[in-house]
């Protein structure tokens, strides 16, 4: 991995994080979850990638195509594990 594929996902994944707060809005900690959300789906998608050996829309050694179905899986998770209520008047 050299450094400007590992920038470059860095800058995509939280591109995406960043859109899906614009999407589904929330304040600054729902940001920073999506965030992190889409930092830990895009380099599992990729590393999964690699040792199945899938090369789905690569761009130079980052596994792009991957990287991106796993962002968006792991904000769409994350999002719908997010929704729960917890009721305090108990």
């Amino acid at each position: 991995m050299t450094l400007p594929s590992f920038l470059f996902g860095m800058i995509t994944s939280t591109l995406y994080g960043a859109l899906f707060h614009l999407w589904r809005g929330g304040g600054a900690g729902r940001l920073v979850l999506y965030i992190f959300l889409a930092w830990s789906g895009f380099w599992v998608g990729h590393i999964i990638a690699i040792q199945l050996e899938w090369t789905f829309a690569s761009i130079g050694p980052l596994r792009f195509g991957m990287a991106t179905l796993g962002s968006v899986l792991f904000l769409g998770i994350g999002y719908w594990l997010s929704l729960v209520e917890i009721d305090r008047n108990k």
